[in-house]
């Protein structure tokens, strides 16, 4: 009896490990094409998706990756000047997924070294030619990069490829032109400041030429309106509001005809 149960366990099991072997799991993330051995070849028109897929052992499933990846590419190029430039350039690019039948018919799994590579390199190449070190280094970094993309978007995307963007991490210039750059970014900086600084000051003297002007302008009005007539009108108001308080006594003492009053006061 026991031996019994050990003979079922067994072909339990190899049967099992056939239904497994019969079979592609397709991966989350991942979508496959199917290709009969003895039948037509690769399945046009289907797209299988995630989860395990039964087929003869004799049969196979193409298993595409359809998440978006990274590829680092180490670029050597020239300037419009003919400088040698190194750049660090990474490549987010994935396969069109409604199309891999037809990526697998015409380029297969080895779709990145065999056509997104190659293109990167050349229209790296051909971009950077247009453009002087120093920018490619600083000042037009991302323009050169949407120049890569939107050149190797339009090379691949006859072949079901699909270009997310395309990074430029790092460039890496003679030290010669990296100095003359550098010195030039300084210096400029510098300039700046001394605008800056120069412009500071021109308004402050304008401020200042202002508010002078405004003082002169009020002296000159204040200046028009103080005749000898309104003073003299002045001073008798004031000596009239004297005589009439209640807490002092006024004593007037004649004074020459140009002048005011001379008032003396006291308390009771």
């Amino acid at each position: 009896m026991t031996q019994s149960k050990s003979i079922v366990l067994l072909l339990l099991s190899v049967s099992l490990l056939a239904l497994v072997g019969c079979g592609t799991q397709v991966p989350s993330g991942h979508r496959a094409v199917f290709y009969s051995t003895f039948g037509g070849g690769t399945e046009l028109g289907r797209i299988y998706g995630e989860g395990f897929t039964f087929h003869l052992p004799w049969n196979k499933m193409f298993v595409y990756r359809t998440q978006i990846q990274e590829q680092k590419e180490d670029l050597t190029v020239l300037s419009s000047d003919g400088a040698s430039i190194n750049m660090e350039v990474s490549i987010l690019y994935y396969p069109e997924p409604a199309k891999l039948d037809s990526l697998q018919v015409s380029v297969g799994e080895g779709y990145y070294s065999d056509i997104v590579a190659p293109n990167i390199r050349g229209i790296a190449r051909a971009v950077a030619g247009r453009y002087k070190p120093e920018e490619i280094y600083s000042t037009k970094r991302e323009q050169v990069a949407r120049e890569i993309i939107d050149e190797l978007t339009a090379q691949v995307a006859q072949k079901w490829i699909v270009i997310e963007n395309v990074l430029i991490r790092n460039v890496q210039i003679p030290a010669k032109i990296s100095d003359a750059i550098n010195f030039k970014l300084t210096a400029d900086q510098e300039t700046q400041r001394m605008q800056f600084t120069i412009e500071k000051e021109r308004l402050e003297a304008d401020r200042k030429r202002i508010e002078a002007q405004g003082i002169a302008d009020f002296q000159k009005i204040v200046s028009a309106g103080l005749t000898s007539s309104y003073l003299k009108w002045k001073g008798i108001e004031a000596t009239e509001h004297l005589a009439v308080s209640t807490n002092s006594k006024i004593i007037m003492v004649g004074n020459s005809s140009n002048s005011m009053p001379v008032i003396l006061s006291a308390d009771n």
